[in-house]
């Protein structure tokens, strides 16, 4: 297990406060040590960041027309 991944199993397991705490350390030691996280990017890139890894069943052929149609809003009288 990597360290990114020790790290991210032990986080789960804090309440939403305590995440947002930890979050807020990370970016006090990023601010602190100029390592400002990159901003921009791939798609592939962010998802990797944040969901740890790209399953090997994640789509990636999702275009355009894979994405639903708006639905005009009905008017109130």
């Amino acid at each position: 297990m990597t360290l990114a991944e020790a790290i991210q199993t032990r986080i789960q397991t804090l309440s939403p406060s305590l995440q947002r705490e930890t979050l807020d350390f990370i970016e006090f030691l990023e601010h602190r040590y100029n390592q400002e996280p990159e901003k921009g990017g791939d798609t592939e890139a962010f998802l990797a960041a944040v969901a740890g890894t790209l399953g090997d069943d994640f789509p990636d052929d999702i275009g355009g027309d894979d994405l639903g149609v708006d639905t005009p809003r009905q008017e109130f009288d």
